[in-house]
């Protein structure tokens, strides 16, 4: 695979999956055995179907949610996404519950492709300001 065609399968994922709320597309784009790290959570997300319970956590807890495209970089079999996203906080996430804010987020995710599809992912995004937009931690006294 070019470095054209991970990004191609990577820009599918974020439009058609994240921002069109199809969590279904994990199926077709990702290895059966894909792990996720994010170290905001206790464990590694492994296997498509714990993946997609990771995807409709965050689009059940926050229906608007949408990414923006900042960067998409690739070189040989990685590819990284910088974004911004936003997203109204309109259900449980993680154990808190609705609070009805809206927060705009930044992150970067690594994707390792393997025979075109995605095979291995790490995540970093803004928790701490996602949680003190949210009102859940408070913001610091300017």
């Amino acid at each position: 695979m070019s470095v054209e065609q991970n990004k191609s399968i990577v820009r599918r994922w974020i439009e058609n999956g994240w921002n069109q709320h199809n969590p279904a597309l994990i199926d077709e784009l990702y290895t059966p055995n894909v792990v996720q790290y994010d170290p905001s959570m206790p464990e590694p997300t492994r296997g498509t179907e714990a993946l997609k319970g990771y995807v409709s956590a965050f689009l059940t807890a926050l229906p608007d949610l949408h990414f923006t495209i900042e960067d998409l970089v690739a070189e040989g079999d990685k590819v990284v996404w910088r974004f911004s996203s936003k997203g109204t906080h309109q259900g449980p996430l993680n154990g808190i519950p609705a609070t009805g804010r809206t927060a705009v987020v930044t992150g970067m995710v690594l994707f390792r492709l393997e025979n075109s599809r995605i095979a291995e992912v790490w995540v970093n995004f803004d928790l701490f300001g996602m949680l003190q937009q949210m009102g859940v931690i408070p913001m610091p006294n300017a």
